[in-house]
């Protein structure tokens, strides 16, 4: 985890030298330091990160505004830093690409927990990828691809990001089983210390967006009120 490639983002530089002394007290190394959006951008298009961490309030454009630039360019875990603390601002970080949200002032502890917390599950999706076999799973409309971690859309491949397709993989391999929020973020996530329900609010909204006709209406992954979400696969949906 110590070898992963991280890309701090922040207009003060105070914030950004302490961020990365504490990382490199904790054994990361490999740290890139830019104030701005725009500069965020031409790192991200030069070099391959594996977590960013970003800043809302930036000069010229906010980091909110840059996060979907960044994502078509990356799929590595992205955490916000705030001084913003609504719950719409939070939910609006998650809705444009963010995977965590903490506000400022911060303990820089929190901080680094929270960027191993990130990396290990972007690890664990990636080794986990890596080790399946070519099986495609069928659903009517769309598929996933399980070894290549790609979705497909009525034959079309969408972007995907990593966190959105490991909780889309896990409904996949337990349809038509309900499970509540606490489940899907012990069995996808496995974090219980930073159990932050819109998470799995934010990623269920982002798979609807991809795979339903109208997201608004979902006939896939559906919501059991007031037990939770499971994904329905109907008995013509053959695997093959």
């Amino acid at each position: 985890m110590n070898e992963a490639s991280i890309l701090l983002v922040d207009d003060e530089q105070a914030i950004l030298q302490l961020l990365e002394t504490v990382l490199r007290k904790e054994g990361f190394q490999s740290i890139d330091k830019v104030a701005s959006a725009e500069a965020a951008l031409a790192a991200c298009e030069q070099k391959r990160y594996d977590l960013i961490v970003l800043d809302v309030t930036l000069p010229t454009m906010s980091g909110v505004e840059a996060c979907p630039f960044i994502r078509r360019m990356t799929d590595a875990p992205i955490l916000f830093l705030s001084a913003r603390t609504t719950d719409f601002d939070k939910l609006t970080g998650f809705a444009v690409g963010g995977d965590d949200y903490v506000t400022k002032p911060f303990n820089p502890m929190e901080i680094v927990a929270r960027i191993k917390s990130l990396l290990r599950r972007s690890q664990k999706s990636s080794v986990a990828l890596a080790s399946t076999s070519s099986g495609i799973l069928h659903f009517g409309r769309f598929q996933v691809n399980e070894a290549a971690a790609e979705l497909y859309v009525e034959g079309e491949l969408v972007s995907c990001p990593t966190l959105v397709f490991q909780l889309l993989l896990f409904f996949c391999k337990n349809p038509n089983r309900i499970f509540s929020k606490s489940e899907l973020y012990e069995r996808v996530w496995g974090e219980h210390s930073i159990r932050d329900d819109n998470t799995i609010m934010v990623h269920i909204h982002r798979i609807r967006e991809r795979i339903e006709p109208d997201p608004a209406q979902p006939e896939y992954l559906v919501n059991v009120r007031g037990i939770g979400y499971k994904l329905v696969k109907k008995e013509f949906m053959h695997e093959y």
